[in-house]
């Protein structure tokens, strides 16, 4: 039986399907979902179709997955469509923040310790999904994420709410000085030992998120941290570079939807 994690303040909203994916070990690669890392192309097709089907959508969904990059770019999805989730071929290129206003779009990031981020306005039914590494988290792209909805959609920051997804923590995340220090501006987000330092990402891109004008009880993190949850999430620190993937996924429901997380 597949377990996903969900975000309790996203169930409150019949329009939003989201879902975190975890590690199942009845199926292939665990349950990886990463097409970019070497596993044989049809074992991680099965997994996605696997996934695919527990949506129970009674029309098609259109899944869209980036060649992520950790950038700062964003791409605007205006169109029902499908792209990356049978092939690298036809992903979206050099992108690491998806947004769309689609009725059944799910937009899709593919992690093993970086911070996914998932985004809803409830008013103008937008939802958005950010990878942010550190150097995505350097660049502030769940900033940069909330300002482009806001420019495209009108969104207001105070009506968006956002789930912060399982990512390695401040537990386990030791960095060096040279990544460290494009944080010191926020001395929170940190603790310093020795001469490394316990960087706390998923904290900082929720001040991120603060700063771009979301409000505090519509921020829930997952409090998660991969490294520590290794049986159940993918970690490529704690397992030494491996190739496996979960997955952070939000779309809009189309008419005939019912969410996986009820």
């Amino acid at each position: 039986m597949l377990d996903f994690f969900t975000f309790n303040h996203f169930k409150g909203s019949p329009s939003l399907l989201h879902a975190v994916t975890t590690k199942s070990n009845d199926l292939p690669y665990a349950f990886s979902l990463a097409l970019h890392t070497g596993e044989e192309h049809k074992n991680i097709i099965t997994n996605r179709n696997k996934l695919s089907s527990l949506l129970h959508s009674d029309e098609k969904l259109h899944y869209i997955v980036a060649n992520q990059t950790h950038s700062d770019h964003i791409r605007v999805i205006t169109q029902k469509e499908t792209k990356g989730w049978e092939s690298l071929s036809d992903a979206v290129e050099d992108c690491d923040a998806l947004i769309t206003d689609v009725k059944g779009v799910v937009l899709n990031i593919l992690t093993a310790d970086c911070v996914p981020i998932l985004l809803y306005d409830k008013q103008k039914e937008v939802v958005a999904a950010v990878h942010a590494g550190w150097k995505g988290t350097k660049a502030q792209i769940v900033s940069k994420t909330v300002q482009k909805m806001t420019e495209i959609y009108g969104c207001d920051p105070k009506d968006i709410i956002a789930g912060v997804a399982p990512a390695i923590g401040r537990c386990c995340y030791e960095v060096g000085k040279d990544v460290a220090e494009h944080f010191f501006d926020i001395p929170e987000g940190f603790t310093p030992i020795g001469d490394k330092y316990m960087l706390d990402l998923p904290f900082i891109n929720k001040q991120q998120l603060l700063d771009a004008g979301l409000q505090e009880k519509n921020i829930e993190m997952s409090h998660t941290c991969t490294a520590c949850e290794v049986e159940r999430f993918f970690s490529y620190r704690k397992e030494q570079g491996c190739s496996g993937r979960f997955m952070s996924m939000i779309g809009l429901k189309n008419t005939n939807f019912q969410n996986i997380s009820q």
